[in-house]
């Protein structure tokens, strides 16, 4: 077996937000987004992050594994881990015979994600808007593979935990809350559902830390945005949860 290495930015373990149970989590160095509102702006250089063998990672998840409580497990995010796809894919190929829970936090534009589907039992992806234009315009990528990876999870997976981080003057009005249930509400099934995760500023003072500029105004959503949001994809038969 050829072994990988794989760059990580920090771990640690966490309850429940990243997947089922106590998890251990693994934020892995770059991004290909470069979202004006990211919470982790120094995950998104590809140049840093400390290099590990995936045979190192390994025994570091296994000798772990007496924490993996309440259906917990191990957990792959970013900045985007499928950046990193061959490490990742080796690692998530390693970890099936032991039979340990393992999930992805991704932002779904990796062409190759579906090959990743059969080895990963729990599955976070984002849906950021439903405009390949305005996704394009704010973060430098279009959602043109989002969506096709949405439609082949939804042949092909039985699991699936999607999110909309919802920001005043990028994806609030009402308008888009109507444009995400159009393309969703067709994919959606047992198994599957969607978190609306209102707009926060606890990455603001990092963005300062590194030398780079927050541009973020005015983008916090009211009460009332937020309901009149959750109404319409709740009206249009889209599972909401929160985690």
């Amino acid at each position: 077996m050829v072994i990988t290495d794989i760059r990580i930015l920090q771990k640690g373990f966490n309850y429940s937000q990243d997947g089922p149970g106590n998890r251990l989590v693994y934020h892995l160095q770059g991004c290909n987004l470069h979202c004006p509102w990211c919470s982790n702006p120094e995950s998104m250089s590809t140049a840093e992050g400390e290099g590990i063998s995936t045979e190192a990672v390994l025994k570091e998840i296994l000798i772990s594994e007496l924490m993996f409580f309440d259906g917990g497990g191990v957990t792959f995010t970013g900045g985007e881990p499928t950046l990193q796809f061959d490490a990742l894919k080796e690692l998530l190929t390693m970890l099936r015979p032991y039979g340990i829970s393992t999930a992805i936090e991704t932002n779904g534009t990796n062409p190759r994600l579906p090959e990743l589907f059969s080895l990963t039992d729990y599955l976070i992806m984002d849906f950021k808007h439903h405009s390949s234009d305005k996704l394009r315009e704010y973060t430098g990528v279009g959602n043109e593979t989002v969506i096709s990876n949405l439609k082949a999870a939804s042949q092909s997976r039985n699991q699936l935990l999607l999110r909309i981080p919802l920001i005043n003057g990028f994806n609030a009005s009402e308008e888009d809350a109507a444009g995400f249930a159009k393309i969703l509400s067709p994919l959606m099934k047992d198994g599957f559902a969607l978190e609306v995760l209102r707009y926060h500023e606890y990455g603001k003072d990092k963005w300062a830390q590194h030398g780079m500029q927050y541009t973020m105004q005015d983008a916090f959503v009211t009460d009332a945005q937020f309901d009149k949001f959750c109404s319409i994809l709740k009206n249009n038969s889209i599972k909401l949860v929160r985690t």
